[in-house]
C-alpha cells in the first residue's frame, strides 16, 4: 500500500508539487534561521567569554561575592602554583591571568604640573609574552587607532575617545593612582604608547590596558592576580564539559566559608548568561513553531483544494467499498512521504546558503565600532541539529495540514457519490 500510494504521489505531480515546494521553503528558512542565530548567539557568547567569563573562571570566593568591585584585595596569591595544578589536571585547556582594576589617570603639563585627571578602569593581560595568545584572542592588533602595541614594560594602551577627552598622545607620559590588593595607594607613571576602540561605550569613555606584569608591580601583587580565566582547546564552549570541570573543582578546592579558597564558575553561571543562552534555546524554540504553524496553514489550503480536486477519486474509493478512515489514513501517509521530499530538498538547500553564509555579513561599513568587544561580522553555523531540525517542521505541518484538509471525508455522504459520479 505504502509504494502504491508513493507511485501515486510521484506520478500525480499537482498533488505533491505544490506541498512539497511549500515545505521544502519553510525547512530551508528553519535551517537557515537556525544556523545563523546559532552564529550570531554564538559570536556574542564568544566576545563574553574573551573579555569577561572565559569558559570557566578560577576566584576566590571572596573574589566572586564581590566581582561588580573588582576587590583585589581578595586577589589569589601563589599563582604559578595555581596554574601548574590547573595545566597538569586539564592540559588540553589554556588557562590565563587577568586583574581590573580603578583608579585615576593624571596628566601632567610641560611643568610636571597636574593638567587634567579622570577617573579610570583598567584590564591587565598578556601583553609582551612570545608565547601570548591575548592578542589574537581580544582582537587588540586590529584595534589599535593611533600610536602603536606596548614594546616594553612601562607601556600602555588608552582608548580613543578618552585620550581625546583628556588630551594624551602616543608617547606621551601619564600618572596612574590606584590602590594596591593591601588598601593602600599605588603611583606608578606610564607611556601611552597607542590609543584603542573596544566597540563599548563605558569602555571606551574611560578604560586602559597594560601588561599584567606592569599591573603586578604597580599594584603590589607580585605572584598574585584577581581572575584565571580558562578555555578549551577548540575554543567552543562546551556546557556540559564546564560544568563538570566545575563541579570536579569545586568538590576538591571549594570551602564558602573561607573566603580566600579557590572557586570556578562556567560561563552559563556568570554575567547572567544564563537567561542568555535559555533566551537563545527557547527563541530558536519558537522559530520552529512559526514556521510549523505558517506551514500548517498553507498546506491547510493546499489540502482543501487537493481535496476538492479528488472528489472523484475518493468518491470512487468510497463507492467501492473502501473505509473513510483508510482513505484519511492513506493520505496521512501521502503526506508523510511528501514531507520526508520536502524536508530532504530544503535541508540541503538550508545548509547551502548557511555554508555561504559561514563566510559572514560584514556589518562593519553600518556600525563606527570596533570589532573588540562587538564582532563586525556575523556568520553562521552549521551544528549537528541542522541536519535534522527541518524535518520537525516538515513533517509536522504537512501532517496537521492533511488531518485538517481530510476531515471533510468523514462528512461525506454515500448517498450523493452516484450523483457526483454521473459528473
Amino acid at each position: 500500500m505504502i509504494k502504491f500510494l508513493l507511485k501515486g504521489v510521484f506520478r500525480d505531480h499537482h498533488r505533491s508539487f505544490f506541498p512539497a515546494i511549500t515545505v521544502s521553503i519553510g525547512v530551508a528558512l528553519t535551517v537557515l534561521m537556525n544556523c545563523y542565530l546559532t552564529g550570531v548567539f554564538g559570536d556574542m557568547i564568544d566576545i563574553n567569554a574573551k573579555f569577561q567569563t572565559g569558559h570557566v573562571k578560577v576566584m576566590t570566593w571572596g573574589y566572586a561575592d564581590n566581582i561588580n568591585q573588582l576587590p583585589n584585595d581578595y586577589a589569589m596569591v601563589g599563582v604559578d602554583n595555581i596554574l601548574n595544578n590547573l595545566h597538569n589536571r586539564y592540559p588540553t585547556m589554556t588557562f590565563i591571568q587577568r586583574i581590573k582594576f580603578g583608579g585615576l589617570l593624571d596628566v601632567p603639563d610641560e611643568n610636571g604640573e597636574t593638567k587634567i585627571q579622570g577617573p579610570t578602569m583598567g584590564m591587565a593581560v598578556d601583553l609582551l609574552s612570545e608565547n601570548s595568545t591575548e592578542l589574537d584572542r581580544l582582537n587588540i592588533t586590529k584595534s589599535v587607532i593611533r600610536g602603536e602595541l606596548p614594546k616594553k614594560p612601562g607601556e600602555i594602551l588608552i582608548s580613543d575617545d578618552f585620550a581625546k577627552k583628556m588630551e594624551i598622545e602616543p608617547g606621551q607620559e601619564v600618572t596612574l593612582l590606584s590602590s594596591t590588593m593591601y588598601g593602600s595607594m599605588a603611583i606608578r607613571n606610564f607611556v601611552v604608547s597607542g590609543t584603542i576602540r573596544f566597540g563599548v561605550t563605558a569602555m571606551d569613555r574611560s578604560a586602559i590596558m597594560m601588561d599584567i606584569t606592569d599591573t603586578q608591580s604597580a599594584l603590589n601583587m607580585e605572584n598574585a592576580t584577581g581572575e584565571i580565566l580558562g578555555y578549551f582547546s577548540d575554543n567552543v564552549y562546551d556546557n556540559l564539559r564546564a560544568e563538570t570541570m566545575a563541579q570536579e573543582f569545586n568538590t576538591e578546592f571549594s570551602d564558602p566559608n573561607d573566603e580566600f579558597s579557590l572557586t570556578m564558575s562556567e560561563l552559563k553561571e556568570q554575567s547572567g548568561l544564563s537567561e542568555y543562552l535559555d533566551y537563545a534555546n527557547h527563541f530558536l524554540g519558537i522559530l520552529i513553531f512559526v514556521f510549523i504553524f505558517a506551514m500548517s496553514l498553507v498546506l491547510w489550503n493546499s489540502g482543501l483544494l487537493g481535496a476538492l480536486r479528488r472528489y472523484g477519486e475518493i468518491g470512487v474509493r468510497l463507492a467501492i467499498g473502501e473505509h473513510k478512515g483508510h482513505i484519511y489514513r492513506s493520505m496521512i501517509v501521502e503526506s508523510i512521504g511528501i514531507g520526508i521530499i520536502g524536508s530532504i530538498l530544503g535541508t540541503i538547500i538550508g545548509l547551502g546558503f548557511s555554508y555561504w553564509l559561514t563566510k559572514g555579513i560584514d556589518i562593519s561599513a553600518f556600525t563606527q565600532s570596533s570589532s573588540m568587544m562587538m564582532p563586525s561580522v556575523y556568520r553562521a553555523v552549521i551544528t549537528r541539529n541542522a541536519y535534522y531540525i527541518g524535518f520537525i517542521p516538515g513533517l509536522f505541518a504537512t501532517v496537521i495540514g492533511t488531518m485538517l484538509a481530510g476531515i471533510g471525508i468523514y462528512r461525506r455522504q454515500t448517498a450523493s457519490l452516484f450523483k457526483e459520479l454521473e459528473t
